[in-house]
């Protein structure tokens, strides 16, 4: 049986219609009738070739992905626990924008993570899988729906969620290019951030690729010690390196990488911290994105992790402003839902969450594309 319409590039599915002896001009015209949420394709201005709808209905499978759960905090945001064929789970993030017309989302690239970073929710359940590039797609499809739903646009998304999209390379470029592509997903190269916790080979091979996206690197320390605690790709990717192959990536787009830095009171958050930070980048022309901690628990090494005090984190902001880094607060999300990666799959479960709505076949003929997923 092919695989479903979302494991598919073009030039794919143009080859399975040959194979079953269309013309692979329509496959351009299916796709595009697919990502953009259509009932059938036979409602189009022009319809398909007679038996090939027909084909489409009995040969290819539905989504891989279906909704398993959904949480909604007090500020719009929308977590969505998406239940895969082999009934493992994973999460994607809907964040209402400042207008109220724009929404961002945040998607994974593995089930699970073996990253190990010591104050991450989602390690803690360890890594099962790479995900293909039709599961992360569906996950795009699933965010946009839900921002259509609340009157929005997903404007852009992040692959910040559950694990290292760099160590899941092949498939995170297949859907990016799926979801940025005019002819498909049609969001745009500019408007998707690849983030890594600094695997610097698998930088170089983004730089490579030559996508037009953006890149954001969790730094989350000044100093290879501290870093080495809190990340173990620490100890293997010095920070001096990282930010080399950082400045390659940037050297080839023009645009400025994003350092993402999670505040955690009394590791990383003083004042020679930033001072340190604000050395260590050396004038580089980046943005430090500054993290609110949204607390998981004992990691796995037993410790508490808290997050920084207002006022700390704004000295620290501060610090790094006056020695003339950009610096800003990335606006904390969901607080009162379980906000940060890995945890509503940790408190669910993955094989006796009951189901929270309808199940959905989204292929031709059978999606509910115009309907909240809720």
């Amino acid at each position: 049986m092919p695989p479903a319409l979302s494991e598919l590039s073009l030039p794919d599915f143009e080859r399975l219609l040959a194979a079953w002896g269309f013309k692979p001009v329509h496959a351009a015209r299916v796709l595009r009738d697919f990502y953009a949420g259509r009932e059938d394709p036979v409602a189009a201005s022009r319809p398909l070739p007679d038996g090939l709808l027909e084909r489409l209905r009995s040969e290819l499978p539905p989504t891989p992905v279906t909704l398993a759960a959904r949480q909604v905090a007090e500020d719009g945001t929308t977590k969505l626990l998406l239940r895969l064929a082999d009934a493992r789970t994973i999460e994607s993030v809907l964040m209402p924008d400042f207008r109220p017309d724009r929404a961002a989302g945040c998607v994974s690239s593995q089930v699970g993570c073996a990253m190990g970073c010591d104050f991450c929710a989602t390690t803690k359940t360890g890594f099962e899988r790479n995900l293909t590039a039709g599961e992360i797609v569906e996950q795009y499809l699933a965010l946009r729906r839900e921002a259509q739903a609340d009157g929005r646009r997903l404007q852009t998304i992040v692959f910040m969620g559950m694990g290292e999209p760099l160590l899941n390379l092949a498939a995170v470029l297949a859907a990016v290019e799926r979801i940025a592509d005019n002819r498909l997903g049609a969001l745009g190269w500019r408007q998707i951030t690849v983030s890594t916790v600094g695997i610097v080979p698998g930088i170089d091979a983004l730089t490579a690729a030559g996508l037009n996206v953006h890149l954001a690197v969790s730094l989350h320390a000044p100093d290879d010690a501290t870093r080495a605690q809190l990340l173990p790709p620490g100890k293997r990717f010095a920070i001096a390196d990282i930010l080399a192959a950082a400045d390659r990536f940037q050297a080839s787009r023009g645009r400025p990488v994003t350092i993402q830095y999670c505040l955690l009171k009394g590791v990383n958050d003083s004042s020679d911290h930033a001072r340190t930070l604000a050395t260590v980048l050396g004038g580089r022309r980046m943005h430090v994105n500054l993290l609110r901690y949204n607390p998981t628990g004992l990691s796995l090494r037993g410790v508490l992790y808290d997050r920084s005090s207002d006022a700390v984190a704004e000295a620290f902001a501060a610090e790094l402003r006056v020695r003339g880094v950009v610096a800003h607060f990335r606006r904390s999300r969901g607080p009162d839902i379980d906000a940060a990666c890995g945890q509503l799959r940790r408190r669910s479960g993955v094989e006796d969450l009951a189901v929270q709505g309808k199940d959905r076949a989204h292929h031709f003929g059978q999606s509910g594309h115009d309907r909240r997923m809720a």
